[in-house]
């Protein structure tokens, strides 16, 4: 009931901007940083989480305050704009390095991603960040986000909603379960758009969305819960297909999210990792 309710009061407050730097070359990037450092599973996506969160904010206030430029000086709008560009391009993966530091000391606080790990990483990629600016960037997310970095992921929504299907009875091999929803978030993360495409397109029924329908369907993009079931689902398809049709309806009794709607998402995750539009 409290991550439903989290999910709910996010996807209120939903920015226009939402799932913009949720890009595949970024997530990838934190995937493969998280790996480098042995970070566990739940800190590359609290990482991603937290870099989209941040960024949305910081292009909100820059945007802001350009805004505010060009009302005192007329001749000030092209500026503003380059200078909105410069300053996310400048401070990119500072603050993408920053997000995976956090989100390290929030999952594992004996394997954190302290400043020398970080300043060995920036410098070998020809960056000359020193030890306070790196703490200064890592201030610069905290205070940005109101220090409000502890944000469920969807792993949190898939783990618990694995909890309930094995309180509720359902005998399923919980560890190879487990182990393939891992593998499916990570590829929902980085075939974002494509899943979500498909997903638009047969749900509508139209392989031309028209720009509304579109923007409109940005909450079922940002929803973690419909994420959630959409994973168990295709999961148990993979593993065990003969309990399939069982585990989405009892999924649904739980969420509330329609049985036709998991079906859809699992199609098109499922279209994606076989290559194929065969149902």
């Amino acid at each position: 009931i409290h991550l439903a309710t989290e999910n709910e009061q996010y996807l209120s407050e939903l920015s226009d901007q939402a799932g913009c730097f949720k890009e595949t070359r970024t997530v990838e990037f934190i995937f493969l940083l998280s790996e480098k450092w042995h970070l566990d599973q739940s800190a590359r996506y609290q990482a991603v989480e937290l870099l989209e969160r941040f960024m949305i904010k910081q292009v909100e206030q820059i945007s802001k305050s350009s805004r505010e430029n060009v009302k005192s000086r007329e001749q000030g709008q092209g500026s503003s704009r380059s200078s909105l560009k410069d300053q996310i391009y400048d401070t990119f993966v500072l603050r993408l390095v920053s997000c995976i530091q956090l989100a390290s000391k929030l999952s594992l606080h004996y394997n954190i991603v302290n400043s020398d790990m970080a300043l060995k990483f920036l410098q070998s990629l020809k960056y000359s960040y020193t030890k306070e600016e790196l703490l200064e960037s890592e201030l610069a997310v905290l205070k940005s986000l109101h220090f409000h970095i502890n944000v469920s992921t969807p792993l949190a929504y898939v783990e618990l909603l694995l909890e309930v299907l094995g309180h509720n009875g359902f005998l399923l091999p919980a560890k190879p379960l487990h182990q393939m929803c891992l593998q499916l978030l990570d590829f929902s993360y980085l075939t974002r758009d494509s899943i979500y495409d498909t997903l638009l397109k047969v749900a509508i029924e139209n392989s031309t969305p028209s720009k509304l329908q579109v923007a409109k369907f940005l909450t079922v993009k940002e929803d973690f819960m419909l994420l959630a079931v959409g994973i168990i689902s295709t999961g148990v398809f993979i593993l065990n297909p003969r309990h399939w049709k069982q585990v989405v309806e009892h999924l649904h009794c739980i969420t509330g999210i329609t049985s036709q709607s998991i079906l859809e998402f699992s199609y098109a995750v499922l279209k994606h990792i076989v290559g194929s539009t065969t149902p």
